[in-house]
């Protein structure tokens, strides 16, 4: 239970991307606002300048949809995970800290690939993968693998970059046609390491 109290009726509200782990933002909610943010799955702060409800994307349409949330141990800060919608900071930077997004970009590519089988695009290189189905899907997974081990064994560092880049994409691929995805593997390997 969250202690309203604690803060004069505020509580502070970390907000971390639920596929990459990225923190997005720091908000305060009262708790009005959380319970609107767990009725309708949409995170709401309390507006501390404008002293009222705001649901982040009310105006932008980056939307947070709640995942999952997390009371602190001593029940007056709230971890939130979300899905954004697109940016989360109002100077439309993906988060409102300067950090390095590089690190979690595979697990967004992830997401990137999801959202070309959700919403199919003539002119995408994965609905294109899609179309020829699960076999040249896997042909290509092990095109790739050799060119990988070519350019480890005989190339530069730049084109076994390259190739090992080539080889995790079209292996992310082959993984969302199998109904899978890197969560799935990250317990499978977790387990393996226990």
């Amino acid at each position: 239970m969250l202690d309203f109290e604690k803060g004069d009726g505020l509580v502070p509200v970390i907000i971390q991307d639920s596929q990459t782990l990225e923190v997005l933002m720091l908000g305060y909610m009262n708790e009005e606002a959380w319970e609107k943010t767990q009725r309708e799955g949409r995170v709401t702060f309390y507006s501390r300048s404008k002293n009222r409800l705001w649901t982040k994307g009310e105006e932008s349409g980056n939307f947070l949809s709640l995942v999952s949330f997390h009371i602190d141990c001593d029940q007056d800060t709230l971890l939130l995970k979300v899905q954004p919608a697109g940016p989360t900071c109002h100077t439309g930077a993906r988060s409102c800290f300067q950090t390095d997004y590089n690190q979690n970009f595979i697990l967004e590519l992830e997401r990137i690939v999801q959202k070309r089988y959700d919403v199919p695009q003539d002119s995408s290189y994965v609905n294109s993968l899609r179309n020829k189905g699960i076999n040249k899907i896997a042909q290509k997974v092990g095109e790739e693998a050799v060119e990988t081990v070519i350019a480890a064994l005989a190339e530069t560092e730049h084109d076994f970059i390259n190739e090992s880049s080539d080889l995790l994409f079209h292996l992310i691929v082959l993984i969302r046609e199998k109904g899978l995805d890197l969560n799935t593997l990250a317990k499978n390997l977790e387990s393996r390491h226990q």
